[in-house]
């Protein structure tokens, strides 16, 4: 079935595609172009990611100077565009492709993914279209695509059935122009055949869709319902010296925001208020004593799996924790005293962000 199905999707694909390619900053790149854009397109709409992707290639224009440059630089740069790990995964690809491979990128789904951050999609997608190895993709656009094209009822959140996709993939990738096919697969997702309202009446292959024919597309895929999304208190010290410097904190390097620096805090835990949260956590983390002041914002943000409402709290330091004469870093990375002015500087999360910005306005408010 997939070989027959491969000969009336390919070429009719491949022909809208070379009609209505998008252009994008990417195509034709190099290895080390494709390879960035497909890290920052994990998870992120190609719209937010042209800018990002341009300025960066301005700033590291050859995989060296990736490679070279330190990872707080790297999460700046990175800065607004989330799930970080991916900037922590490049920066450690960076490094072992410029100093273990003489700045050449491996050609093999195999080799690319024994590399930081890589899996088999991203594997599939750089060994494609870089090196025009005949190597199969499924994303979330392509998933939609075919579950489309055979009219699937499986849940495509199982493992079973994504490795039937996977399977499907593997027997459709042409053996020429494989990454064209693998882009125009991905646009279609994109523009055509989109989750809510699928524009099937533009479809190259709308003639071998059995959701189409069967007029069910707007009910494929079939994915299990979400649970509930748990949401979280979190406080955070705005933490202020004598002398008006605030004190921010490096979140561990591995983890949510893992490198990210924010206004340091944590999780309330049942039975104490927020303040108590705070004291306890800056303890823990830092092992310093401060004296608790208003609360000065509340910032509500989403992450993937859960919601938190960040309270941040003016606070006045009063001490490290005998034996200590400064801060420690028990729970965190590292820890800066700095100006209002010097927080530009440093990488922050989101809703910390949000934090400086009420900051910045208060600023404005006074002066």
């Amino acid at each position: 079935m997939a070989n027959n199905l491969s000969q009336e999707i390919v070429s009719p694909l491949l022909d809208w595609y070379d009609t209505h390619a998008t252009n994008l900053p990417w195509h034709g790149a190099s290895p080390y172009g494709v390879w960035l854009s497909e890290i920052m397109l994990q998870q992120t709409q190609v719209e937010t990611v042209i800018s990002y992707y341009t300025h960066f290639m301005k700033k590291y224009p050859h995989i060296s100077q990736l490679a070279n440059a330190s990872l707080d630089a790297i999460l700046k740069q990175w800065e607004g565009l989330g799930y970080y790990s991916r900037a922590r995964n490049l920066h450690k690809t960076a490094r072992i492709i410029a100093t273990e491979m003489d700045s050449h990128f491996p050609q093999t789904v195999h080799e690319l993914m024994k590399l930081p951050g890589i899996g088999r999609y991203t594997a599939g997608a750089i060994a494609s279209i870089a090196f025009n190895q005949v190597a199969p993709v499924l994303d979330g656009n392509v998933i939609r695509v075919f579950a489309r094209l055979i009219d699937l009822d499986d849940d495509v959140t199982e493992s079973r059935v994504k490795n039937k996709l996977w399977d499907m993939a593997e027997k459709l990738v042409p053996q020429k122009r494989s990454g064209d096919y693998n882009q125009a697969l991905m646009q279609l997702g994109q523009k055509i055949c989109t989750p809510r309202q699928p524009n099937c009446h533009q479809c190259p292959i709308q003639a071998v869709c059995k959701a189409f024919a069967n007029d069910t597309q707007v009910t494929r895929p079939v994915k299990k319902k979400r649970q509930p999304i748990p949401h979280y208190d979190v406080a955070a010290g705005i933490i202020r010296d004598e002398s008006g410097r605030l004190l921010i904190a490096q979140r561990p390097l591995e983890g949510l925001l893992g490198g990210l620096w924010e206004f340091p805090g944590g999780k309330q835990e049942t039975g104490e208020s927020l303040p108590q949260c705070l004291k306890r956590e800056l303890r823990e983390e830092l092992a310093i004593e401060v004296e608790v002041g208003d609360l000065f914002v509340q910032v509500k943000h989403a992450f993937t799996h859960f919601k938190i409402t960040l309270h941040a709290y003016n606070c006045r330091y009063q001490s490290a924790m005998s034996p200590y004469t400064e801060p420690q870093t028990l729970e965190v990375a590292n820890w800066a005293w700095v100006t209002d002015d010097e927080l530009t500087k440093y990488s922050f999360g989101k809703a910390d962000r949000e934090v400086i910005r009420a900051l910045d306005e208060r600023r404005k408010m006074l002066f």
